[in-house]
């Protein structure tokens, strides 16, 4: 029996060719607390709709370490849905990036850590974008609407990812809320409803968007980072790529939490404390390719592969990260009219 759940999403733990997850096997040598490891979130709206009754009732979720988005994180922070962390179980926050605190729903991080930071960009697979387009590699969010693409685009049900990039390429500063404006945002989503009108889009889904570019369904997709990588490794090959668009890219970081109704805090402390180990967080990040949030991370990175330790997708300099963009917090009535009318689109695919 496991001595924890963790809940993740999919392409996102290292995985050797048997099937095996090395850190989380050393994790597990080095304490002897077995993780039972499950990918149960597909998108963040549908995974806490399958929660939200039990965490109300404070009841356990079946899961001790989940990983929500940021967004979402200080959503279930607070409403009551977590569990206070015990620094002294997490000795290794000294390592946490201190970019990352100073939140407004959790400021010194007390009740939630990041796990990866994420890049929201164009993924594409490399011959088949060539092949219809001439071109080789997207530049642009409008280079996802070439018509030689029609219906081969996948766009991701995240709407802060898919309405930011949209945004972002609309000349709107999706962190500013007098540039990000209701009118703004409204305008994004029915650029976007054309788009699916007009057949365009394939699909919008949650991360399963990745299951459209293994059964070669879609050429392009607003996509996350290190999917592509994920999707790579998988296809022994470099047949996938990502690109920052010109317009820039959205970023947000998915976060450990513990439910309210978890038995094994401490347990789940002691999984969080490992991968803020930079040794560890290097070794998950050479898989992953995410923004890792772990301060030593990069000098651990060169000796386990240098080239890896100058990829800005992992550790991205200031230039890069000039071209990243978080999109601002929205208050109660105005994310419940943003997500309806987001809603709305999805519901149309």
């Amino acid at each position: 029996e496991a001595d924890l759940v963790w809940h993740n999403w999919d392409l996102y733990m290292d995985e050797d060719d048997e099937g095996n997850r090395p850190t989380l096997d050393r994790f597990t040598e080095q304490t002897g607390l077995r993780v039972d490891y499950k990918i149960e979130i597909d998108d963040n709206d549908s995974y806490f709709g399958k929660v939200k009754d039990q965490l109300e009732l404070g009841q356990d979720i079946g899961a001790d370490l989940t990983t929500p988005t940021d967004w979402m994180a200080s959503r279930w922070v607070s409403l009551g849905y977590v569990q206070k962390l015990d620094a002294a179980n997490i000795p290794n926050k000294a390592n946490l990036d201190p970019s990352y605190l100073g939140a407004s729903w959790d400021p010194n991080r007390d009740y939630s850590m990041p796990y990866q930071g994420i890049i929201g960009g164009i993924g594409y697979n490399k011959e088949a974008y060539k092949a219809a387009t001439g071109k080789e590699a997207p530049e642009s969010i409008a280079d996802l609407f070439d018509p030689a693409l029609e219906g081969r685009v996948g766009a991701l049900s995240e709407m802060r990812d898919t309405v930011g990039l949209v945004l972002l390429s609309q000349g709107i500063k999706i962190d500013d809320p007098s540039s990000l404006t209701e009118d703004a945002f409204m305008a994004a989503v029915e650029f976007i409803q054309k788009m699916e009108a007009d057949g365009k889009l394939f699909n919008i889904k949650g991360q399963s968007y990745a299951d459209d570019f293994r059964n070669d369904q879609i050429i392009a997709a607003i996509a996350w980072s290190g999917d592509m990588t994920g999707l790579n490794f998988e296809a022994e090959s470099e047949k996938y790529g990502f690109v920052i668009p010109d317009s820039g890219s959205t970023i947000s970081s998915d976060t450990f939490l513990v439910p309210v109704g978890s038995t094994q805090k401490a347990n789940a402390e002691a999984l969080i404390n490992y991968y803020y180990d930079p040794v560890n967080a290097a070794e998950l990040a050479a898989w992953v390719n995410y923004v890792t949030p772990v301060v030593g991370a990069k000098e651990e990175m060169m000796s386990i592969d240098p080239e890896l330790a100058e990829n800005e997708l992992i550790f991205p300099s200031e230039e890069t990260l000039a071209k990243l963009s978080s999109f601002r917090p929205l208050e109660g009535a105005e994310e419940q009219r943003y997500s309806a009318a987001w809603a709305r689109i999805i519901a149309g695919v």
